[in-house]
This record gives C-alpha cells, structure tokens and sequence, in this order.
C-alpha cells in the first residue's frame, strides 16, 4: 500500500501549507493546490526542505473540468486520495450594493461550488475512512456587509457539507467544514492553532462526527 494522501485545494502559505505540515507528520503524501503551479511549487518545496513527501499543482478552482483534471492526477498518481480538504475563500470588498451577480456567482464558484467537482472527482480514489475537510467561517452566520459574498460562499459550503457527509457515510467516507470564530492570525486564531483544529476535526472517532464543528479559540 502506498502512503495516505493529502489533497488541499485552495493552499496557501498560512492555514493550508499548515494542515499540509501536520498531515505530513502523520506520513501523508501532501498535494498542494494553487491558482498558479508557481505558487504552489514553493509551498510544496517548504515541506520538501523539512523532509516530507510534497508537491505542488496548479488548479483553477472555477473551471469544474480543471479541478477534475487536478484531482483525477493526483488520485492517479498514488492510488488513493485519504483527505480532500477544501481552503479556499474569495474575500471581494464589496458591499450588497456594490456586489454584481457576475462576481457573487465567480466568488461562489469558487469558495463554494468548486467542492462538488472535487468530491466527484475524488471518489474513486478515496480510501476506506476518507474525509472530507473543509475550512468554515463565521462569515457563514455573521457576514460582514462589506463584503458579502464571503458570507454566502461559507453558508453555502457549509451546507453543502452536510449533504456530501450523509450521502458519503454509506461509504466509510466523512465530510466536516470546521467553522472559524475569530479572525485569522489575532490571538488563539493564529494559522497553526486553527490548523490544529482542522486536523483534530478530521482525525476525530466517528462515534463522536459530526458534519460541523467550531473553533472559538
């Protein structure tokens, strides 16, 4: 068997690249998507310089065939996807007024819908006890006006989550959106705090899943 694999979709350098760290020390082969190969490629070699399996892919999260392509090479790669987590936030500074439908459905797409393809995607290659893990927000309940379509993407996702984790549990596969109570980097909220919870959310026994969890620091 090969080892387990990480996919995260949406990578960056702060909350992704750190759930990447902590998978990678539970000896997962670590797949780090961005919008461009460049951006990820540096993420990936981080790992690499600290000793862990990592690589970085490209993906445009608003092309469903792109993030099918993405996920169909990395499930091909190594035989088996263990943990899809799902990163990515649009933050448009733009209040309801303000906002377009163009860029509240580019924004939703993005932050939102792109989990469907990937999920999809995936399935074939998801290994006995996959999870599904994605980053929540509070924008999901108390969105900031000035930029609404943050809240609707996190609403949304959440949502979403539920209806894959009860569809996928028939399979021995979990979804979980791990929602966010505070701002990134202040306080208890720091990348490597939230990403432990991240971590600890997906890793948890499933007499005690749920498809939603919170961090309140």
């Amino acid at each position: 068997m090969s080892a387990p694999v990480l996919l995260v979709l949406g990578a960056g350098p702060g909350v992704g690249l750190a759930v990447a760290r902590l998978f990678a020390r539970d000896d997962h082969a670590v797949f780090l998507a961005c919008r461009l190969p460049e951006e990820a490629e540096p993420l990936a070699a981080q790992l690499r310089g600290e000793g862990f399996d990592a690589e970085g892919v490209g993906v445009d999260l608003s092309d469903p065939a792109d993030v099918t392509r993405v996920v169909t090479e990395v499930g091909q790669q190594h035989g088996r996807i263990d943990v899809l987590h799902f990163n990515p936030s649009m933050f448009r500074q733009a209040d309801p007024l303000q906002l377009s439908v163009p860029e509240l459905i580019e924004d939703f797409t993005i932050g939102a819908a792109a989990l469907l393809p990937a999920v999809q995607a995936a399935l074939p290659f998801f290994a006995e006890g996959a999870r599904v893990l994605v980053t929540g927000s509070a924008a999901a309940d108390k969105p900031w006006n000035q930029a609404a379509s943050l809240g609707v993407q996190k609403a949304a996702v959440r949502n979403l989550v539920t209806s894959l984790d009860t569809t996928l549990a028939p399979k021995s596969i979990r979804a979980v959106a791990v929602q966010i109570n505070g701002v990134l980097g202040e306080g208890a909220f720091t990348r490597d705090r939230v990403a432990e919870a991240l971590h600890a959310a997906a890793l948890r026994p499933l007499d005690a899943w749920t498809p939603h969890t919170s961090y309140d620091g």
